[in-house]
């Protein structure tokens, strides 16, 4: 928001005669980010007024006039005549003998070239033979207006030589600040929000203007009425919509003081009814906007009196914008109509059939405050974005309007002609609550937000100076905010203000205490960091997928959408709903990993997870409420060459041997059971297991049900419908799990520290009956070296071989050899040939093992 210094000032703002970068500092640390400074009177350097004493036609153009001017001797380095006057050749059609103008001198920048790439500089040079020391400017040349036809005739009393800047109050700062500061702020879009902030952040009181805290209410409409008809039919969309009718207006340019004041802050001048509303709306805030009482009189053809109705869009209803734009009514806007048709968008924008021109001779005039969240999804539908749209967004008090009003329509009757009056009596359609609150606060919870020590008066002076109404009773506040302030309803509230006020920079800067005891860890995010490191070990590769994904994804997967979370606003076509599981996003990067050959080796086979948030609606109170899951998803891919040359059996192994790394890691009491032996209602009961089976083959597929009988995942291979869409090679498996079944299970810490010291190995052979499993060997020898092996010892045994005569087919022989090392000594071989006695001789009397 752009916001002049100088206007500020003439609305009554103190405290802005300090330097443009002091006061840019208070603004940026103290109410907004402040973006860029301009100053803009740099533009009028050296223009000047000037009086027409002489205009006569050019002797060699027939549409050139040779004007001697009076500038008051003030330019220098000018030729002059024996009278002091200045030769100036101009074209404007509107120049005649004693015209109050803006004169450049020779040696001057026009104003409208000010900021380009390019500017204009003026010289004296001869115009078809005659000299011409300057020029005569239009206000469009003087970056005040549109009008190019003719000159900027000078409207305040003035003498010639005096300075066009100094005039028309043009040597000004222009302060942009980010509208992103003033969100919460809607009284802060008006040049009276940010004077009285600038003057209140100067700890300086401010006292609004006269007419807007006390507005005259008497409006002495003169002669016949000119009947108006206004029917709110959205009262809760529109809590407040007042209107006036003024007759007999003359429509022509505004004065140059009023056009100054839009175009240095950005707003292009029109006409005077125009611009008087957006001059109210840049002081205010607050927009307003102007109708032709006859253009709406004649959409009811027939009707006796002018009719405004405030409603809803009508079905396949269209309008044509101001600009010529035309947009379907069909979504969530406010419609100002007739009583047969859209004549605006309400808050946003005007209709092109009954816009102010040359020939308007009677307005209405309507000030009105709109739902803000309605105005902002009409702005978004449309692409619509226009400076009412910035102020409605922010939501505007409806208890200014009446002011507002009123002071628009005056100023009105004094720009629009001696004729122009009242034609009604003020017309408002209100329906909300008209009170003040009162806000109490103690001061102590004032000062412990804050960490200062202020006492109540003066934290009563620091409101006051922004206009609120303050009373002290027992170290406690009572606050009334103003009219204008519809962000101030809790505590919280006046702590912020007093801060910001008072100052940031006088907050104490001291951090806060905090407790050094370690921070209680995340059961769920230690429970994944394990998963990973299981499957990394075991050679799977992480994915990290979107959440969102295609719909056409649940059709090639079985899937049912309906169950789905569908969004509104989606990032892309292609991610539309929440996804219902993992499997289906990996399912997807199977084809083009494979495509590439991503192990790029002889062994084309790959192993994904994830490990995400998947999301389904439950039904509860005939309402879809979303309900979220924490899943692992894993797929086994191989190409046929790969699988054929690796693996006899079906792909279901390859995925339930993964599954099983985490299921023994944590010694669960989960049971695996055929997906075809589970009865479809036990699936339907709940939708995630339902959706989570749907891609997988149900005759060669399991699911993994906990001690209660709860379905926690399933595992297997997919239905050759979802290999044919996804492109999957036959050797493919996965599986997808709950992995909260997996929380709040206490896992050992298996980490065992590699003794310092050499270690011993010794072989041993057996000779047992072939009858005796090898595992049950393995184990009884194992248990019988843990139990005879000294103290502080690290100890593993491992196979060697396992041998059969040809010529004893009853026995055979078992070879296996112990590592072992002890972590405070060098272990010797009498030790550990000791152990392996005893071990062999348990085994002799348990298997009948003969040592060889």
């Amino acid at each position: 928001m752009k916001i002049s210094v100088e206007w500020l000032k003439a609305i009554g703002g103190k405290g802005l005669s300090i330097p443009t970068t002091e006061l840019v500092e208070r603004i940026g640390s103290q109410l907004g980010a402040v973006e860029g400074t301009v100053h803009l009177g740099a533009k009028y350097k050296n223009i000047l007024i000037a009086k027409v004493i002489e205009c006569t036609q050019h002797p060699n153009a027939d549409r050139l006039s040779i004007c001697k001017i009076d500038d008051g001797r003030r330019a220098k380095n000018v030729a002059r005549d024996d009278s002091g006057y200045v030769q100036v050749v101009c074209g404007a059609p509107n120049v005649e003998q004693n015209l109050m103008v803006a004169w450049l001198p020779p040696g001057t920048t026009v104003p409208v070239t000010y900021n380009t790439t390019d500017p204009l500089v003026i010289e004296a040079r001869n115009i078809r033979g005659q000299k011409s020391s300057g020029m005569l400017a239009s206000p469009k040349e003087l970056a005040i207006g549109d009008g190019h036809e003719g000159l900027l005739v000078i409207d305040k009393s003035s003498k010639p030589g005096d300075s066009f800047a100094e005039l028309y109050n043009l040597n000004d700062q222009i302060i942009d600040i980010e509208n992103k500061m003033f969100t919460h702020r809607p009284d802060c879009f008006g040049m009276l929000g940010v004077a009285r902030e600038v003057t209140g952040i100067q700890n300086l009181p401010y006292t609004s203007p006269d007419w807007y805290l006390n507005p005259n209410t008497k409006l002495n409409p003169v002669g016949d009425y000119l009947p108006l008809n206004v029917k709110n039919e959205i009262p809760e969309l529109v809590p407040r919509f007042m209107a006036i009718v003024l007759r007999d207006v003359s429509v022509g340019p505004s004065p140059v003081w009023l056009q100054s004041y839009l175009s240095r802050v950005g707003v292009r001048p029109i006409s005077n009814i125009v611009d008087v509303t957006n001059y109210m709306m840049l002081l205010s805030g607050q927009p307003l906007h102007a109708y032709d009482y006859d253009k709406i009189k004649a959409q009811d053809k027939g009707a006796d009196s002018a009719t405004i109705v405030v409603r809803r869009p009508k079905p396949e209803e269209k309008i044509v914008l101001l600009g010529g734009k035309e947009i379907s009514l069909d979504g969530p806007e406010i419609v100002i109509a007739t009583s047969t048709t859209a004549i605006g968008l309400g808050g946003v924008m005007g209709g092109l059939n009954t816009e102010v021109d040359d020939q308007t001779k009677n307005i209405i005039l309507e000030c009105a405050t709109f739902d803000m969240y309605t105005i902002r999804r009409t702005s978004m539908l449309h692409g619509l974005f226009t400076d009412a749209v910035t102020r409605f967004t922010k939501g505007q008090s409806p208890r200014q309007n009446k002011t507002i009003i009123i002071k628009s329509a005056n100023m009105i009757l004094e720009l629009a002609g001696k004729s122009a009056s009242y034609a009604s009596d003020l017309i408002d359609t209100k329906d909300f609550e008209d009170t003040t609150i009162c806000v109490s606060v103690a001061v102590d919870f004032i000062n412990s937000r804050l960490g200062l020590k202020l006492d109540a008066v003066l934290m009563q002076k620091v409101l006051q100076n922004v206009e609120f109404r303050v009373e002290v009773v027992n170290n406690n506040l009572n606050v009334w905010p103003p009219f204008w302030r519809t962000d101030i309803n809790i505590s919280e509230d006046i702590v912020e203000e007093i801060g910001r006020l008072y100052g940031y920079d006088h907050l104490p800067l001291q951090l806060p205490k905090r407790s050094l005891k370690p921070v209680a860890k995340d059961a769920l995010l230690d429970l994944k960091s394990q998963l990973r490191s299981v499957l990394s070990g075991a050679g799977a590769n992480e994915l990290l997928t979107y959440s969102f994904v295609h719909g056409k994804l649940f059709e090639r997967v079985n899937q049912d959408s309906e169950k789905a979370l569908q969004l509104n606003n989606a990032l892309s076509p292609d991610l539309q709903y929440y996804r219902l599981s993992l499997t289906p996003s990996l399912l997807e990067k199977v084809y083009p990993n494979l495509r590439s050959n991503y192990v790029r080796n002889d062994d084309n086979e790959f192993v994904l997870y994830e490990i995400n948030k998947t999301h389904n609606t439950v039904d509860r109170d005939k309402q879809k409420l979303p309900k979220e899951w924490e899943s692992l998803a894993l797929v086994f891919a191989a190409d046929a060459k790969t699988a054929n040359r690796k693996y006899l059996g079906a792909a279901y192994y390859a995925a339930k041997k993964y599954l099983s790394y985490i299921l023994i890691e944590d010694q669960l009491p989960l049971s695996i059971v055929p997906l075809s032996e589970v009865a479809k209602t036990d699936l339907e009961i709940n939708t995630w297991t339902w959706q989570l089976v749907m891609p997988f083959d149900p005759d060669r597929s399991a699911v993994v049900i906990d001690e209660l009988g709860k379905i926690r995942g399933v595992v297997g291979e997919y239905a050759s419908s979802v290999k044919q869409q996804l492109k999957l090679p036959a050797f493919c498996s996965g599986f997808e799990l709950d992995i909260t079944v997996l929380q709040n299970r206490d896992r050992v810490n298996k980490y065992i520290a590699i003794p310092r010291f050499p270690k011993v190995e010794q072989d041993v052979t057996l000779r047992v009956p072939s009858s005796l499993k090898y595992s049950d060997l393995f184990e009884f020898m194992w248990d019988s070296l843990n139990s005879d092996k000294p103290k502080d010892t690290f100890c593993t045994l491992g196979p060697i071989d396992i041998f059969q005569k040809d010529k004893d087919p009853d026995h055979k022989q078992v070879s296996l050899r112990l590592w072992i090392s002890a972590f405070d000594r060098t272990l010797t071989a009498d030790i550990v040939n000791d152990l392996l006695d005893k071990a062999s001789e348990k085994a002799k009397k348990k298997f009948g093992a003969e040592r060889i």
